[in-house]
């Protein structure tokens, strides 16, 4: 024996040890289901669901299973925020938990007050109160959820009531199941897709014919991603993009808790497009309603004979925005921290597993039986001159009827108020409105009657429509508090892969916050830093709001 064996041999077993009661609670949690590595974080949500939290014990027995280090089950569960990971010797959190939003929407609906309100109204040790970013019911703002039951124009007292009562189940809404799609014509066009009547040439045409483009913010062509992924070798696959994290965007949700069959049906007709092999559906865990009724439709789908088993398969996000990014998504579909991926290749071409992917937003998808029934020229023609198309645009802030307002392509915010949105709140005057979500920057009223859409003269203006989120402020509120609620979001949204980005939300919110006068040098030199040097769309939009309020905003300085 060696020296340096010896040494080890005295040093003891290293490591955390293998708790065999949790290697049992695991192994039950996890039944018959495959342990394959991209399940990882499926299989975190079952403990965290069962238990409340990931215990260090929890941990190291799922790594046990799944013949993972440590360290790769450790470093997954802890990037997202929805785990809550617990080390030896640390007190697990409350039993229940209130979530609060506290992005831009709710902000301005009073989120503050309502945090300390139900903060101070509680047992610390049975309830925890959190803040949390959009959750994507904007509409109704202030939001919040209690355990899994979400709560529009929430109170201080309606959350004590349901605290009290232990009503934390979700509640979902009545919508459109099979059935009933199917008494409407759902799926005949599938049936004529699979059975040749229409053929893939004849959808492609259609589909670049209508002008419909990526509805989930970058506004690609969706005719030419059919192509593009077609033109790579199979086994090819196809991603839904369902992690609608911008703040402002409620419409997916609104969509899915509605009609689900349309974009269900709208993707496996992309799919038969692209031969893809399977769809993944990455819906966010923000959305208890909208994943309980994917879970439902699909297994009816499979039932139906539609789908078949395992063709499409339901992802759950764990409280990620930048997983709204499509390469980040796919690396949180393979049982990864969502990390966005260095480009090129593009994911047309090296996507999910290494293989040629489409991916598309649940909007896009929710078009695609629309069109080619009733033709590209319909689709076209619903927007204004040189717009084509009709979009959804989520609208909240200081209107009198929020929601989401099916308009043109085109439209501008002023006509989305007055004709869609009766008006502004009484008392409060047009100043300003982001045009797409925290990402697409800040504009004043005076470029109220700019056409939104995707390039044109909002891109001159350093905006955008992205996921066409349109918030409303007034002259009651201040643009500075504003952007620095949207610069905490994109810091504590960041991944902290890239540098530029991770420091550079960081150190804009310290400077936005600093007693004095702003220090516009270094703002303006971060923003071009995190502008060209950000793997991602994060890094590289976070400064758009920061930039307009220098720039059209100095009274709010």
């Amino acid at each position: 024996m060696t020296i340096q064996d010896r040494r080890r041999r005295d040093r003891g077993p290293k490591g955390r040890g293998l708790d065999d009661t949790a290697l049992d609670e695991v192994r039950a949690l996890l039944g018959s289901r495959e342990r394959r590595r991209d399940l990882l974080i499926e299989f975190l949500h079952l403990i965290q669901d069962a238990y409340g939290h990931l215990s260090a014990r929890h941990l190291r027995a799922l790594a046990e299973e799944m013949r993972l280090s440590q360290t790769e089950v450790y470093e997954v569960a802890s990037f997202y925020d929805h785990f809550d990971v617990v080390k030896e010797g640390d007190v697990p959190p409350a039993p229940l938990t209130i979530r609060v939003c506290d992005s831009v929407s709710c902000m301005l609906a009073g989120a503050e007050s309502l945090v300390a309100g139900i903060a101070s109204g509680v047992d610390p040790a049975a309830v925890r109160v959190v803040r949390a970013p959009c959750m994507g019911r904007c509409a109704g703002a202030p939001v919040a959820r209690v355990g899994d039951h979400e709560v529009d124009n929430a109170t201080v007292e309606s959350l004590l009531k349901l605290v009290k009562t232990g009503d934390t189940e979700v509640v979902v809404p009545k919508y459109t199941a099979l059935a009933e799609y199917r008494v409407g014509g759902g799926y005949r066009l599938l049936e004529k897709v699979r059975g040749g009547a229409v053929t893939v040439e004849e959808l492609m045409a259609t589909m670049q014919g209508a002008g419909l483009r990526g509805l989930g913010g970058a506004g690609f062509p969706a005719g030419k991603k059919w192509e593009f992924v077609r033109s790579y070798a199979a086994p090819r696959l196809m991603s839904i993009n369902g992690d609608e994290g911008e703040p402002g965007t409620f419409k997916d949700r609104i969509y899915l808790e509605r009609d689900p069959h349309r974009t269900l049906e709208g993707a496996l007709i992309a799919a038969h497009a692209v031969s893809a092999e399977r769809i993944y559906f990455y819906m966010r865990d923000e959305y208890p309603a909208v994943l309980h009724i994917l879970r439902k439709e699909i297994a009816a789908l499979e039932a139906a004979g539609i789908a078949k088993p395992g063709f499409i398969e339901l992802r759950r996000g764990a409280g990620a925005y930048i997983c709204g990014e499509e390469s980040a998504m796919l690396e949180s579909i393979e049982g990864k921290r969502g990390l966005p991926r260095h480009r090129p290749p593009y994911i047309a071409e090296v996507g999910l597993f290494g293989r040629p992917t489409l991916n598309h937003n649940v909007e896009t998808l929710w078009w695609i039986r629309d069109i080619v029934e009733n033709g590209a020229e319909w689709f076209a023609a619903q927007g204004r001159p040189g717009h084509p198309g009709a979009r959804s645009w989520s609208v909240s802030g200081r209107v009198k009827n929020p929601g989401v307002k099916l308009a043109p392509a085109g439209i501008t915010v002023r006509e989305l108020i007055e004709d869609y949105c009766g008006g502004m709140l009484d008392g409060h005057a047009f100043k300003a409105y982001l045009p797409g979500g925290a990402s697409g920057g800040i504009l004043p009223a005076s470029m109220g009657d700019i056409p939104l859409d995707f390039g044109g003269e909002l891109a001159k203006q350093g905006a955008f429509v992205g996921s066409h989120a349109v918030v409303v402020f007034s002259d009651k509120d201040n643009i500075k508090g504003v952007t620095v609620n949207l610069l905490k979001f994109f810091k504590h949204e960041s991944c902290g892969q890239c540098t530029p980005c991770r420091e550079g939300t960081g150190k804009m919110v310290s400077l936005l916050q600093k007693q004095g006068s702003l220090d516009e040098t270094g703002l303006r030199d971060l923003e071009t830093v995190m502008r060209d040097s950000s793997i991602c769309g994060l890094g590289q939009a976070a400064p758009n709001p920061v930039n307009h309020l220098l720039t059209h905003f100095r009274e709010d300085i």
